[in-house]
């Protein structure tokens, strides 16, 4: 609350008035450990975030560890029905954001544990997944990965985007590479998106993404979620206003219209330098992940509308920034 009460008060009213979404946030992925960390989902409704996606898994995730950290979200939040809700439709988001709770969904951070049998998508779609990347950083069988000799996308991996189009699970490119992302976005017969890159013309890392991705993403009707990570910021000690030189950049680019916030926020620090420091196969320290990565944390998501209406943005956009773009993708393809 402190963040929202040092804005101005025209920075304020918007916040508040505004649907603000963060497309990707990341509970710790140990069962023991998510308990001692579910709770600080309080800190997005502090913020004035009204929807958040949670990762249940990654590229270093077992199938069944996916559908446990699932199902534990799910029983907390029905728990707690004062605060917190599962979005399972457009309409559930823009329910809680009249009723002052937070909605959360789920998503997948690449394809590799359920590679091999296309009805998971159905399942995890059941669960309140709504987005899902192919490849994490590594090619698999369907994709190829930013951190990799991608050859493109797969046969298997094109069946898989048909499946996802057809059942409403949105197709995701971060962490993806530059081919297999061009296959994606030409086959998708639907908004794709990146749910949390930046553009790689700020800060010359693998991991953001070019102009040309950022072009053909817009014309699906797509939207990039500028993230909060100090790697691909392109800062030691990242800020608000470093996610607005991002967002702003994109702005430039494709239009307001297109663009998102996807902070990708961990929660628990010493899950995050652990996994990073175990898995150099997919996160490469010479390409300078490990200890020292910062994130902007959730309480300076209303720097942003600030930093936006200083650099002259008009209302409208800024709402379209905070969270109306994705929730236009969201109308259109969730079933």
């Amino acid at each position: 609350m402190t963040e929202q009460k040092n804005l101005s008060l025209r920075a304020q009213q918007l916040h508040a008035e505004a649907l603000v979404w963060d497309n990707h946030g990341c509970l710790p992925q140990d069962l023991a450990r998510l308990p001692r960390f579910v709770g600080q989902l309080a800190r997005y409704r502090d913020a004035g975030v009204d929807f958040v996606s949670i990762n249940i898994g990654d590229a270093q995730s077992p199938l069944d560890n996916y559908v446990k950290v699932a199902a534990f979200v799910r029983h907390w939040i029905a728990a707690h029905p004062g605060d917190y809700v599962l979005a399972l439709r457009p309409g559930d988001i823009e329910q809680a954001k009249r009723e002052g709770k937070l909605a959360i969904a789920f998503d997948i951070e690449g394809g590799f544990a359920v590679q091999h049998q296309i009805s998971l998508l159905s399942l995890f779609y059941d669960l309140g997944v709504r987005w899902m990347l192919l490849a994490y950083n590594r090619n698999n069988a369907l994709g190829g990965g930013c951190h990799d000799e991608d050859a493109g996308l797969t046969a298997k991996g094109r069946e898989f985007i048909d499946e996802m189009t057809r059942i409403g699970l949105v197709p995701c490119c971060s962490h993806t590479g530059y081919r297999t992302a061009m296959d994606i976005l030409e086959r998708a017969g639907a908004p794709v998106i990146f749910s949390h890159s930046n553009p790689r013309a700020l800060c010359d890392h693998p991991r953001n993404i070019p102009d040309e991705l950022i072009r053909a993403c817009a014309a699906t009707g797509g939207v990039i979620g500028i993230n909060g990570i100090s790697l691909f910021l392109g800062a030691t000690s990242p800020t608000a206003d470093d996610m607005v030189r991002h967002i702003d950049y994109v702005t430039q680019l494709v239009g307001p219209e297109h663009v998102g916030l996807g902070l990708d926020y961990a929660f628990d620090d010493a899950e995050l330098t652990a996994a990073l420091a175990a898995g150099a196969a997919v996160w490469p320290a010479q390409l300078g992940y490990g200890a020292g990565l910062r994130i902007v944390e959730p309480e300076q998501i209303p720097r942003l509308t600030e930093g936006l209406l200083a650099l002259g943005y008009r209302d409208k956009d800024v709402r379209a920034i905070l969270g109306e773009n994705f929730l236009r993708v969201a109308r259109q393809s969730w079933r």
